[in-house]
């Protein structure tokens, strides 16, 4: 691929000029700039929004990434029903709600990459995951539990506990194709497991560096300990994220297109 499409796309700038290493506040007030909510829209629902996962911005500014279970199923949509993210609102604590449509996925690392309208959103650098090491420092952000809390991104600070393999668990029947079983009896991947309290909602936000904000990885799963419930009343402060290579390597396929 050209230098210049990967430039574009965010995978070889670097970390930007004042993104020095800094104190977490300082990182959470550039980070949030960039985080996603990610949802539906539709006329007749009461609220029209509602919430399905948390997202952030990357590339030039009108790519957004999540994981693919985030996104609705064909038999959760009708007609009416539209895909949509919203995004901060420059200078403001409020958010800009943006059509979005799905420019590519990949159902193996539960990832996918939307394209939404409008002007450009600041965007986060996407790191080089395979530097990560145990023990490691980070932090992740997102709308736990839904809009329950509202529409504020919550930060939550832990570390890489351990790099494990596994093997996602297809979040619908959709992505059960050929290359994903085929990737299952392979043995799957590593996944970051993470010191980390994460709930329902933060799946698709973005896990940092907790000195740089560049982005690691994406959150993806939470350990219940027995019932769905008790994610919210129990955390086992146990989360997973998958390696931010593998958003490079989605960025750098749509780049290319």
């Amino acid at each position: 691929m050209q230098r210049r499409s990967l430039i574009q796309a965010g995978l070889l700038a670097g970390v930007p000029a004042g993104w020095a290493r800094a104190a977490l506040p300082d990182v959470v007030a550039r980070v949030r700039l960039s985080i996603a909510i990610v949802g539906t829209l539709r006329p007749t629902d009461a609220p029209r929004f509602r919430l399905r996962g948390s997202g952030f911005v990357v590339g030039g500014g009108n790519w957004v990434v999540t994981n693919l279970h985030v996104l609705p199923a064909a038999s959760d949509t009708t007609s009416d029903t539209s895909l949509m993210v919203q995004v901060p609102l420059a200078g403001s604590k409020g958010f800009s709600l943006r059509q979005a449509t799905v420019v590519d996925t990949d159902p193996q690392h539960d990832l996918a990459l939307l394209r939404i309208e409008g002007a450009s959103v600041p965007a986060l650098v996407v790191g080089d995951s395979d530097l990560v090491r145990e023990g490691q420092s980070v932090a992740l952000m997102g709308f736990p539990i839904g809009g329950t809390l509202g529409f504020t991104p919550v930060t939550h600070r832990g570390i890489v506990s351990a790099i494990t393999p596994a093997v996602l668990p297809a979040p619908n029947s959709r992505t059960l194709t050929d290359a994903t079983i085929r990737a299952a009896r392979a043995g799957g991947f590593d996944l970051f497991q993470l010191d980390a309290t994460a709930y329902p909602g933060n799946s698709g936000g973005p896990l940092f560096d907790a000195e740089t904000g560049e982005v690691l990885g994406v959150v993806n799963m939470v350990l219940i300990k027995g019932t769905r419930e008790s994610a919210l009343s129990q955390p086992s402060g146990i989360s997973y994220a998958v390696p931010s290579k593998f958003v490079r390597a989605l960025m750098e396929r749509a780049a290319s297109r």
